[in-house]
Parts: structure tokens; C-alpha cells; sequence
């Protein structure tokens, strides 16, 4: 399956974007480790006109944070419900299943991940989830899994040399 029909691509932020440890201080303090190059593939989808979601069930400010950083416009926190804020993002956006890529790690991302054309899993992801995906990336949550899937999608489009060459 090519994701060239792909115009939005959801990601799940523990797991994902992170490794899916949560670091708390005595003083109550929450922190987390995103991977600079996972920002700069959500980073570069957005700069061919595919929307990028961020859906989480936590809430945390450092999140909140990083996803201003990078420019999420569709971000989601708190939301036990993830199918339905995808549903609400998908038309919003006026885009079908087929339309969206889901990058999720574990079983709260099933309903919603089910809804999309094309579900990925980082390799460190569910065993059973992992079954369920159109593809698994070699990379694992937090270490370069949502690069990877960003670049597999803007391959599939001709797009990542394009992104590449931009460098240069």
C-alpha cells in the first residue's frame, strides 16, 4: 500500500514522539525527552500541505510546549477519547479514513488508529497492535519512529528528496 493519498498524519505523543517513560520529581514536576529529528520530520509534512495531529490522553505543559514549538495546529491533550477527536480533526479537515496515517504505540490507540488508512507502530509499540499495522517502524518510540514514518510517506509522495535537496 502507497500512502500517496495521505493529507493528514496523527501522532500519538507517549511512545511516539517519546519513549513512553514518564520522569517525576518529588516536587511534582513531569518531564520527557522528544528527539529533535521527530520534530523536523512532523516539521517537514507540514511544509508539503499535510496536516499533522498530536493526540494524547495526558495532559502535560511540556507538551503543550513543544507541540507550540513545533507548529501543531491540531493538538489534542487530555482526550481519553481519541477516535472521537480524530473524527472531529477528519472533518474539520473534510478528509475520509483513507486519507490518515496514525502513528500510535499501545491499545488506547486502536480506536482511533482503526478509522485510518494507514497505521504504524513504532517497534517497541503493543506485540498485538503491531499485528494490526500497515507498517512498524524499524525505529522505536521516542528515537526517531515519527521521522521515520514522516519520511516513508513523503517518499511514497516523491517528496522527501524534494525535502532533502532543501538542505543543500
Amino acid at each position: 500500500m502507497t500512502q500517496t493519498a495521505i493529507r493528514l498524519v496523527v501522532f500519538d505523543v507517549d511512545g511516539v514522539l517519546t519513549d513512553g517513560r514518564l520522569y517525576l520529581q518529588d516536587d511534582g514536576q513531569e518531564s520527557k525527552a522528544f528527539h529533535t529529528r521527530d520534530g523536523l520530520g512532523l516539521k517537514a509534512l507540514m511544509s508539503f500541505g499535510i496536516a499533522v495531529a498530536v493526540i494524547t490522553a495526558r495532559q502535560a505543559p511540556l507538551v503543550d510546549r513543544r507541540m507550540q514549538e513545533l507548529g501543531i495546529e491540531h493538538y489534542r491533550s487530555g482526550c481519553e477519547d481519541k477516535a472521537t477527536a480524530l473524527s472531529d480533526i477528519m472533518s474539520s479537515l473534510r478528509l475520509s479514513g483513507e486519507q490518515v496515517a496514525y502513528v500510535g504505540d499501545d491499545l488506547v490507540d486502536w480506536p482511533a488508529m482503526k478509522l485510518c488508512g494507514f497505521k504504524c507502530v513504532p517497534s517497541d509499540g503493543d506485540a498485538w497492535l503491531k499485528t494490526k499495522a500497515d507498517y512498524v517502524t524499524q525505529a522505536a518510540g521516542g528515537f526517531g519512529a515519527a521521522r521515520e514514518v514522516a519520511e516513508k510517506i513523503l517518499s511514497d509522495q516523491n517528496l522527501l528528496d524534494t525535502w532533502r535537496d532543501g538542505f543543500q
